[in-house]
C-alpha cells in the first residue's frame, strides 16, 4: 500500500513526533505533584520568566530523546524535613509513570539533581 493511500481514514506509516518540551512538561507537572517537593529549580531565565506570572511547567527539566528512549533530568528544590531519598525515588517513579502512560515513549533514565533544601 502507498503511504498515501488511506485505511479506514487512517494514513498508513504516519509518523508521531513528541516534543522536549511536551516531556519536560510532563515531567515537571509530575514531579511537581510529589509531597516534600518545594519547587523545580531553574535557571536565571526561568526565574525571570516565573516572576513576570508566567507559568513555565518545563522549568528546572532537562530531556533527551533517542528514538523512543527518554532520559530525564530533574533539577529540584526539597522542603526541609522530608527525607531526600525516599522524595527522590518517588519522583523518579512517578515522572517515569507519567511519561510512558502518555507518550508510549520509553524512560531510561530519570536523573535527579537536588540544588536546595527549602526551609
Amino acid at each position: 500500500m502507498n503511504t498515501n493511500e488511506q485505511d479506514n481514514g487512517l494514513i498508513s506509516e504516519s509518523q508521531i513526533k513528541i516534543s522536549d518540551d511536551v516531556v519536560a512538561t510532563i515531567s515537571g507537572l509530575a514531579a511537581s505533584e510529589v509531597e516534600g517537593v518545594d519547587s523545580m529549580a531553574g535557571n536565571i531565565t526561568n526565574e525571570i520568566v516565573g516572576k513576570l506570572g508566567i507559568k513555565n511547567s518545563s522549568k528546572g527539566v532537562k530531556i533527551a530523546i533517542d528514538g523512543d528512549e527518554v532520559t530525564a533530568d530533574l533539577f529540584i528544590n526539597i522542603r526541609y524535613g522530608f527525607r531526600i531519598p525516599e522524595v527522590t525515588s518517588q519522583i523518579q517513579d512517578k515522572v517515569k509513570n507519567a511519561i510512558e502512560n502518555m507518550t508510549g515513549l520509553k524512560v531510561i533514565a530519570v536523573n535527579i539533581h537536588v540544588v536546595e533544601i527549602i526551609v
